[in-house]
């Protein structure tokens, strides 16, 4: 019995050739001389009239037998393609992660669908913001977000203070020096939220996704090992097209 694997791995070569003679084909009967040919030959009107060789030209390709050709070539690519598409409708398999059935009964289209989804996914997910892990966070149940521990800073003013270089006397003034100096008049208390993620819950979906991906890809092997039955369209079709 043919597995539905096999006719996978022959399916694009198989196409290829298709399309190459098809192709050719094309080219081959553009090419009208190819299809034509000629018998000529010379008689003179008396005997004693000269005489010319005949002249002949004979047809090189004939439509009918290209048509059979192609009809050979693409009765294969019908049969293949058939065979594949037939298998698809019953190929199945389920997703198992940990011994968990995820997916039961899963089409093999859809696990190649399935697949391919993931690999974007397990992308974005790679993108997700993660939490600054200079930080301490908690999470905040009232606004359902990480928030950091209360810090608190002061908020100073700068206050002109005099020095007093040299005390008055009863012939000159007291010398005075003028300077700020930063005074303490409140106390700022900073807290930080962030609705980013923790490194340990990001790295914790990857690895899901990946066991997921792992799973798809063995569910997806096992479907297409599975028997099927050889389709002949190709001869139904091309019996009807040149019968």
């Amino acid at each position: 019995m043919t597995k539905l694997n096999q006719i996978l791995a022959v399916e694009k070569g198989v196409k290829a050739d298709a399309q190459r003679k098809l192709t050719d084909a094309y080219h081959t009967i553009q090419k009208g001389p190819l299809l034509s040919g000629i018998s000529r030959s010379y008689q003179p009107i008396d005997d004693e009239g000269e005489q010319l060789p005949s002249e002949s030209t004979r047809v090189q390709v004939q439509a009918e037998g290209v048509l059979r050709d192609v009809a050979v070539a693409l009765t294969r690519l019908f049969d293949v393609t058939a065979t594949k598409d037939w298998a698809n409708c019953t190929a199945t398999a389920s997703v198992t992660v940990d011994g968990q059935v995820i997916l039961a009964d899963v089409p093999v289209t859809y696990l190649l669908f399935l697949e391919k989804q993931l690999v974007d996914l397990h992308t974005f997910i790679g993108k997700l913001p993660t939490l600054d892990p200079s930080e301490t966070w908690a999470l905040d149940e009232n606004t359902d977000t990480w928030r950091t521990e209360p810090v608190k800073t002061t908020r100073t003013k700068k206050v002109p203070r005099n020095h007093v270089l040299a005390e008055a006397t009863d012939k000159h003034p007291a010398q005075v020096q003028v300077y700020n100096e930063d005074v303490v008049v409140g106390y700022w208390t900073k807290v930080a939220f962030s609705g980013a993620l923790p490194q340990r819950r990001v790295n914790e979906l990857l690895g899901r996704v990946q066991k997921l991906q792992d799973a798809v890809k063995y569910a997806r092997e096992e479907a297409n090992g599975v028997e099927i039955t050889d389709r002949r369209i190709g001869d139904a079709v091309f019996g009807y097209l040149l019968g």
